[in-house]
């Protein structure tokens, strides 16, 4: 009974909100950023070191001058899921510009599962507005980790729902991507940018000028198992609250090795879009929570021990 009071007053304090036109929720989102940035200083500290050992080359000033655009996003995020309880699907389909979607629809006519990667960049919770642009196949869905607190999970599920996606729980991704894939075609949304939830990965790249980066495989292991077919989701932001997202094939190269290079060649294309627009990626996360001591170590090498970072 506790937990559906909650989800209840968490709506009554989120749904006068989302029906406010966006030009006052950016309002807001401008108070919600002086307050991150300039009061309450949220993890200042992560991301300041964050910024500056991913790119050294930039100065001082050019570092704050993202570290302040990131609050900005960081708020407009906030708002801008809000307003997903509400949006008007043809609003959404102005600021949201989906480009090869064809590119969806040819790979499952062949009756594949798609797995699409992308990255916590600009609004990610917008995203599964990218149903509107393709008729097959029609499941989508995403893998989402649950929320500790379970009323608010509710809620951010009701969001995410918003374009019909099947929000699935990571610790059931394998099951329910099997029993989909019995059925015929279908797009999973694959967020693997984070810090792996161990430390005993023989996975590594060179990632933003950290050549110990620990990767996410998992999801390719589950995409291989099931022959799917991957893609990856390049977001770029247009203006405040528009987005430009486009379809693109990844098609590792032999740098990328040969153990896991979707997943090698999904962070290379990612590092991309990050180095095209610096400040929109989610730079509050502790990415290299854990770290290679010895980055010249190869992938065929054994298991290398990793520390991790205060």
């Amino acid at each position: 009974m506790g937990e559906k009071i909650k989800y209840v007053l968490y709506l009554a304090l989120f749904m006068p909100l989302a029906w406010l036109p966006l030009p006052v929720l950016y309002l807001i989102s401008d108070g919600l950023c002086f307050i991150f940035h300039r009061c309450l200083h949220y993890r200042a500290k992560v991301i300041r070191e964050n910024l500056a050992t991913s790119f050294p080359e930039k100065s001082a000033d050019e570092i704050a001058r993202i570290e302040k655009e990131f609050y900005r996003q960081l708020s407009d995020n906030i708002v801008e899921s809000i307003k997903l309880l509400s949006i008007r699907t043809s609003s959404i389909r102005r600021r949201v510009i989906v480009e090869n979607a064809a590119l969806v629809e040819e790979a499952a006519a062949t009756g594949a599962p798609v797995f699409l990667y992308l990255g916590h960049f600009c609004n990610w919770e917008w995203v599964p507005s990218i149903t509107l642009h393709f008729k097959s196949p029609e499941v989508t869905a995403q893998i989402y980790k649950p929320l500790r607190d379970h009323a608010f999970d509710r809620l951010m599920l009701r969001i995410r729902s918003r374009f019909n996606a099947l929000n699935i729980p990571q610790s059931k991704a394998f099951r329910t991507l099997l029993g989909l894939s019995r059925k015929g075609s279908f797009i999973v949304g694959i967020l693997d940018d984070h810090s792996p939830n161990h430390s005993r990965s023989r996975h590594f790249m060179n990632f933003l000028n950290h050549p110990g980066t620990i990767i996410n495989v998992g999801a390719e292991e589950i995409g291989n198992r099931l022959n799917a077919r991957y893609l990856y989701l390049d977001v770029e932001k247009l203006k405040r609250g528009h987005y430009r997202l486009t379809f693109k094939p990844i098609e590792p190269t032999e740098a990328d090795g040969e153990s896991y290079p979707v997943s090698h060649a999904y962070m290379r294309m990612l590092e991309a879009t990050i180095r095209r627009q610096p400040p929109y990626w989610l730079w509050s996360h502790k990415r290299w929570r854990y770290t290679l001591p010895d980055p010249q170590q190869t992938q065929s090498d054994t298991s290398p021990q990793t520390t991790k970072s205060e």
